[in-house]
């Protein structure tokens, strides 16, 4: 069932994707006067299809659902001595060089204008997500090294302000690939204690971090990550528990271990992790009375390692929640800069991949987006249009890459035909078009590689 929720959740999202890609590419030939014999979704045989408007243009559904195309009347495909001469002005080839970009560089630029709309329609509505607070890991941690505590608020990075843990996340990735230290203000805040002390400012030292580092998780090898509910509750326990043993009821809360007060689950886990077959003194309360109880983990071999275990489920860390909403102009101009930032972002992975600086692994595929499609739309609608907006812009940045037969190969055609004055010859194109054939496999069977290893690990 997951699976075939996964494949649908994919399918829906590329035919939104396809179909608003191609619409561009149909209304600006339209408008430059081109005549579009068809408008496919999917490729291969035609299934289904039905001709509407003056040009009788043949709107069609395709055998297989990956991609689609708009065929407009081209004697390149045709040969001008198969058109009628009344028809040949409407020819795409016949176009000036200016109307050929417009039409080829319509289809990318409808991807950004779709993004730019679903994150605008997002913020106007309000998007739920969690606060920026942040849990630093060990006392090695170059974070906490660098000044950040446990439950710290960040309320701006390099002066500019932000409200949730995915600007965050976002500015800190910006900061790895452009190699600057981020200058975090900090709202300081430890568990149990009410914040409103005075913002501080915290400064962190990329250069600490290697490259790849910088480039791919970068909050993973700063040692931070989503601070969470601060409370270790117990749900429940599992068959022959020492915790349970030891006199522990559901809903008991620990509070210390060892007279050392918990941050939270992770830390309670990491504690009884390292402690295995040692007796560790739980602080516990119960009905507002507190009291002490020893319990000795049982040691177990997990991943080839000898960690301690209670045997209980504890109740999940539930982050902190805020939401980012904005004006209709505030939210225009905001997702403007969002998917001008991702494009950017993007382009430069893609440089540092090619350059081998970034690991292909980084590459995804269709497996992938699967997955992640099923995800979000089982989280829910806002997430899922959030998820479809971003997978828009990547896109959009794909399809600009000059690689030959991606609309970016044939910009750049176009760009020397209007540096030289002339079309580029048949032969090099051929040429061109049978590389990025190559280049385009290459990547795909380095992308599904990389989804298969993602399912395996």
């Amino acid at each position: 069932m997951i699976v075939l929720n996964q494949i649908l959740a994919f399918l829906v999202t590329l035919g939104i994707l396809v179909t608003i890609h191609e619409f561009g590419h149909y209304i600006v030939a339209r408008w430059c006067g081109v005549k579009v014999l068809r408008f496919s979704l999917g490729m291969g045989k035609v299934i289904y299809s039905k001709r509407l408007g003056k040009d009788q243009t043949e709107w069609a559904i395709s055998m297989l659902p990956l991609g689609g195309y708009v065929k407009m009347l081209d004697a390149r495909e045709m040969g001008a001595e198969n058109i009628d001469p009344d028809e040949l002005p409407r020819e795409f080839c016949q176009q000036s060089v200016w109307k050929r970009i417009a039409i080829v560089a319509a289809g990318p630029i409808a991807n950004f204008l779709l993004a730019i709309f679903l994150y605008t329609v997002l913020f106007v509505h309000g998007v739920p997500e969690p606060v920026p607070k942040v849990r630093v890991g060990s006392e090695s941690s170059i974070a906490y090294k660098a000044g950040l505590r446990y439950g710290d608020l960040v309320t701006a990075i390099n002066g500019e302000q932000i409200q949730s843990w995915s600007e965050f996340r976002w500015k800190m990735l910006q900061a790895g690939i452009n190699k600057q230290n981020p200058v975090l203000q900090v709202q300081r805040s430890y568990p149990g204690q009410i914040s409103g002390n005075a913002p501080i400012s915290v400064e962190i030292p990329l250069q600490q971090l290697s490259t790849r580092e910088a480039d791919a998780d970068i909050l993973q090898h700063l040692g931070l990550n989503l601070a969470g509910s601060a409370e270790v509750i117990l749900n429940d326990f599992l068959p022959d528990s020492p915790a349970m043993r030891a006199g522990l009821q559901a809903g008991d809360r620990i509070l210390e271990i060892g007279q050392k007060p918990l941050l939270d689950v992770i830390d309670f886990r990491q504690i009884v992790n390292a402690n295995p077959d040692k007796p560790l003194k739980l602080l516990v309360q119960r009905n507002g009375n507190k009291f002490e109880v020893e319990v000795t983990p049982v040691s177990q071999e997990v991943s080839g390692q000898t960690v301690g275990l209670m045997k209980v489920k504890l109740q999940p860390m539930v982050a902190e929640m805020t939401v980012v909403q904005a004006s209709p102009l505030q939210a225009f101009i905001k997702s403007v800069e969002k998917t001008w930032d991702t494009s950017i972002f993007s382009l430069k992975m893609m440089g540092k991949i090619l350059t081998g600086s970034v690991s292909l692994k980084n590459i995804t595929g269709p497996l992938t987006i699967a997955d992640y499609a099923e995800q979000t739309a089982r989280t829910g609608l806002i997430t899922y249009l959030g998820f479809i907006a971003a997978i828009s812009i990547s896109l959009g940045v794909m399809n600009l890459l000059p690689i030959p037969v991606l609309d970016g190969g044939h910009l750049l055609y176009y760009s020397l035909e209007v540096l030289t004055g002339k079309p580029l010859k048949d032969r090099y194109v051929e040429m061109g078009q049978r590389v990025g054939v190559f280049l385009l496999l290459t990547m795909m069977a380095i992308a599904f590689f990389n989804d298969i290893a993602r399912k395996m690990s």
